[in-house]
């Protein structure tokens, strides 16, 4: 399937497309993964002011989501990536993971981590991550080790 060219933008979190995407993600985490195990923000933290959240467009219909938690001057957080379901396969989710990394060399930060699961219906994500350079590093933040989650993080160049 040919891939489509994504328009990229700032987001707000205020359109119902987007929220509808953030609650089917929500749903999907705690449907997947065991109690206390789920990580995924809701909207109202990722309208944090430590957080910047884009949104991937195909035309007028939202192909992809993801957002960049700021940590510290150098080091950020990849969160809410996703891409909806019929976009998958179809290069929305790496085209909001290089704007992403694109957004955070821009700011200087040199390394940058994700938490996600370990089970099947994550794999598609963390082969997406690999391909891109990231590789396993130790729980950080307030994330710790447990047989479900794991952590990816790669070092940042401009």
């Amino acid at each position: 399937m040919a891939q489509s060219v994504y328009r990229i933008v700032p987001d707000d979190l205020s359109g119902d497309a987007v929220t509808a995407l953030l609650r089917f993600h929500l749903d999907e985490m705690h449907r997947w993964s065991p109690p206390g195990s789920v990580h995924a923000m809701p909207v109202e933290r990722l309208r944090q002011p430590d957080v910047s959240f884009y949104s991937a467009w195909d035309g007028d219909r939202l192909a992809a989501v993801g957002a960049l938690r700021q940590l510290d001057e150098r080091r950020g957080e990849l969160k809410s990536m996703r891409a909806d379901p019929a976009w998958r396969g179809r290069g929305a989710g790496q085209a909001i993971l290089r704007h992403l990394l694109a957004e955070a060399r821009g700011r200087g930060i040199t390394w940058l981590g994700l938490e996600t699961g370990r089970t099947e219906p994550f794999h598609p994500a963390v082969a997406l991550y690999r391909k891109h350079g990231f590789t396993s590093c130790e729980p950080f933040g307030t994330y710790v080790a447990d047989e479900f989650s794991q952590c990816l993080h790669m070092e940042l160049t401009a």
